[in-house]
Parts: C-alpha cells; structure tokens; sequence
C-alpha cells in the first residue's frame, strides 16, 4: 500500500454517525470492521517502516558509542506524520475501498 497517496485527515473529526450505518446496519459491525482493518494497516506500516530502518542500521553492539543516522530519522519523521492507522481506515470504509462480509448473515440464509 502506497501510504504517501492517501489523502484522508490527519487528525481526527467530527463525523456523521449514521455514515457508519449504510454498509451494514450496525455501528458495532462497522466498529469490529474498521478494528481489523486498522490493525491490517498498522501491520503493514510497521512492516515498512522496518524494512526502511535495516537499510540504514549499522552493526555496531557498543553500548558506549551511539550513532546518530540522520536517514533513520527523517524516515521515522515521515511515518509520524502520516494518518493514523484508524482514521485511514475510516476514509476507506467511508469510500467503499473496503471488501467486508459477515460470514453469520451468509449462513442464515441457508436457512
């Protein structure tokens, strides 16, 4: 996922509640839904941001000696300002960008 692409709020607003209805007819489904989808989204970030740090990591165990890596830091700064995790998760639910289903509601209709 393309993080520097998202263009969403960064910080947070005041939304319309009954928004959070209209895909699936309860707040608590919508909850549980943007839940696990921040936490996709977190995952990938740090995943990222982990991989962007080992590139500038030295290998140095010394306790004594500490480097300041002026990569390390922008790239830390830059992750800071992004969105965080939830709010881009409110934008892509808000946007339809979200697959979801409730595999319960499937089987009731088997019924």
């Amino acid at each position: 996922m393309d993080f520097k692409k998202i263009r969403t709020e960064t910080t947070v607003v005041t939304r319309q509640k009954d928004q959070f209805y209209k895909g699936t007819g309860n707040i608590y489904e919508t909850v549980a839904i943007l839940t696990k989808r921040a936490n996709q989204i977190a995952a990938e970030m740090k995943e990222e941001l982990n991989k962007k740090i080992e590139e500038f990591a030295t290998n140095n165990d010394s306790l004594e000696e500490v480097f300041e890596n002026r990569e390390q830091i922008e790239i830390a700064k830059f992750y800071e300002r992004l969105p965080k995790p939830t709010l881009i998760a409110i934008h892509e639910f808000l946007h339809d960008e979200i697959y979801y289903r409730n595999p319960n509601k499937d089987n009731q209709d088997d019924f």
